[in-house]
């Protein structure tokens, strides 16, 4: 059974400036949270989905363990290099399942690893969330990092407080990615977000799921259907951008924002 967009990664250098220009740019932005292996985050939420404002504030608490090392010391390599979208995470209602079915597929990273963390809601009430995650590897994408992510307590996540936005973004379309070969990413796409089939898109594909798409295309492609500068893919696929819904006409609006490209667009 396929699975949905859960959420995307925008790892940052500085926390503070990224949720400025998500609140100028009209975005609902949280609370800042930590993680206990070091990485602090303000999430932007949607019905489903969410976007993580991403930094490693406190190095000094990574360890050696899988939170550590595929999340915070990736995003902090990832964005000493260059910020932007660092990881893609789909829905999950089975964690030790997709990391079975990663095995299996041969582009597991990981088994399902658990953490918990404490959250606030917006009249700044404690509650208390948790995740199972399962990390999947394409050794071709050493740019792009991708996991599933289960909630064991979505109801003290999820909350229509933080889903109403100024900017009129309803929620997620499309992520796209962009490789100079879109083929060779295809087989570990389709394993990794189990779906049946890709559709031909100009030069990409798209996978279509239940929450969303993923998008594929080649930089020429990106350019020609989106009007913005690719990504640097000199050294393998790149998170581009997300496209998000919302009660706009047909025009699309395009924004840069610290790497990652901000489509408001109707589907085409």
């Amino acid at each position: 059974m396929a699975r949905g967009l859960d959420h995307i990664v925008h790892a940052v250098r500085d926390l503070d400036v990224a949720a400025a220009l998500y609140r100028d740019l009209g975005f609902t932005v949280g609370v800042r949270n930590k993680h206990p292996w070091g990485t602090h985050n303000h999430i932007v939420q949607f019905p489903g989905f969410f976007i993580e404002l991403l930094m490693l504030a406190e190095p000094d608490k990574l360890d050696g363990d899988v939170f550590s090392q595929e999340f915070g010391v990736y995003n902090r390599d990832f964005a000493a290099r260059h910020e932007g979208l660092s990881m893609l995470v789909l829905e999950s209602k089975d964690s030790a399942g997709d990391a079975a079915s990663y095995r299996a597929a041969g582009i597991a990273a990981s088994d399902s690893v658990r953490f918990e963390r404490d959250g606030r809601r917006p009249d700044g009430t404690p509650v208390h969330v948790a995740f199972s995650l399962a990390f999947a590897r394409d050794k071709a994408a050493s740019e792009a990092r991708f996991f599933t992510c289960q909630q064991h307590y979505p109801e003290n996540f999820w909350n229509p407080d933080f889903q109403t936005h100024a900017n009129g973004a309803t929620g997620i379309g499309d992520i796209v990615m962009v490789a100079n070969e879109p083929a060779r990413h295809r087989d570990f796409l389709l394993a990794y977000t189990g779906a049946a089939a890709v559709a031909p898109l100009g030069d990409g594909f798209r996978v279509a799921l239940p929450r969303g798409a993923i998008e594929l295309l080649t930089p020429n492609g990106y350019t020609v259907r989106y009007d913005l500068s690719p990504p640097d893919t000199s050294n393998g696929p790149r998170l581009a951008a997300m496209r998000f819904t919302g009660p706009w006409p047909r025009r699309r609006r395009l924004v840069g924002a610290l790497g990652a490209g901000l489509i408001f667009a109707q589907d085409d």
